[in-house]
């Protein structure tokens, strides 16, 4: 499988530019980015083509690795299913349900692969630890607290390469980490009837409850302004079985990439789509839509 990078950001050079560099299965053909420059220097690090045109990019692969803002994503995805292009795309999909619902459609028409990069889906002990847990069933309660420090106290200065990350600043928690919530809650406890609360809290953080198909609730408690020494994830069930707590996900991240480029080329060769596709990158940004739109109704 040829693959090409788009983008050239902090997530591009510490994660995907790495993990397709490394990866035995697939060649890493080239980088396409808005910034030219930045292009030609990450595709420089790793001796592969930078190409200052993204059609020509996709004329030349076969697969492309996404690491770029959710709504340029979405439409640059879209433009690649489109050109018969499989995807391994970033979180969330898209930050509107009808941006999502179009890369969506377009990967279905195209009979393309997709598989959306959720962290604790494809690091080896989360992953092991979420199908454990959707095998276990009968679940009563979940809780998931994604607690970030990237702007400590609501400080607009911040250490972290992401601080800058314009999107980040508009959309906050719910958008950043509450993907990473929902990807783990929602395999378990099954998809959401509905968003029955949300309430924010201080700085960018909110607090939602869900109700799941499999009968069960849920909260969720999502920041990125907690203070470092509060900052952390946990994850916990509660049902028949006992009590049930997410692994520590402290896995570097570019093994997990190469993961989910093994799922990409897996549901690429047999044709079945990935259990974390782009269909369900455009579930996770319904539930974040419905969520805000409660907020913003407050």
């Amino acid at each position: 499988m040829r693959i090409g990078l788009l983008g050239t950001g902090p997530w591009a050079r510490m994660a995907h530019a790495p993990a397709l560099a490394g990866h035995g299965a697939v060649d890493f053909a080239g980088v396409w980015g808005r910034r030219p420059d930045a292009a030609k220097e990450l595709a420089d690090r790793y001796g592969v083509r930078a190409y200052d045109d993204v059609d020509e990019l996709l004329a030349d692969v076969d697969a492309v690795a996404v690491a770029l803002p959710p709504d340029v994503q979405a439409d640059l995805a879209a433009r690649a299913a489109r050109a018969g292009r499989h995807l391994l795309l970033d979180k969330p999909l898209a930050v509107t349900p009808g941006r999502a619902r179009a890369v969506a459609d377009a990967a279905r028409e195209a009979g393309v692969a997709s598989v959306v990069f959720f962290t604790s889906r494809f690091q080896a002990a989360t992953e092991a630890w979420i199908a454990e847990q959707a095998a276990t069933g009968g679940w009563f309660t979940g809780r998931a607290q994604w607690l970030a420090a990237l702007f400590p106290g609501g400080a607009r200065t911040s250490d972290s390469p992401f601080a800058a990350s314009a999107w980040r600043r508009e959309k906050g928690a719910l958008w950043d980490v509450g993907p990473h919530a929902l990807s783990v809650l929602l395999p378990v406890l099954g998809d959401a009837l509905r968003v029955s609360a949300a309430a924010p809290g201080p700085g960018d953080t909110v607090h939602l409850v869900l109700e799941h198909t499999g009968g069960a609730s849920s909260t969720l408690a999502l920041s990125l302004t907690a203070p470092p020494e509060a900052a952390g994830v946990t994850v916990e069930l509660r049902g028949t079985a006992g009590v049930a707590v997410l692994p520590d996900g402290s896995e570097a991240v570019v093994p997990a990439v190469s993961r989910a480029v093994d799922a990409l080329r897996e549901a690429a060769g047999t044709g079945r789509p990935h259990a974390c596709d782009a269909a369900f990158g455009l579930r996770v940004t319904e539930i974040l839509a419905e969520a805000e739109a409660l907020l913003t109704a407050r």
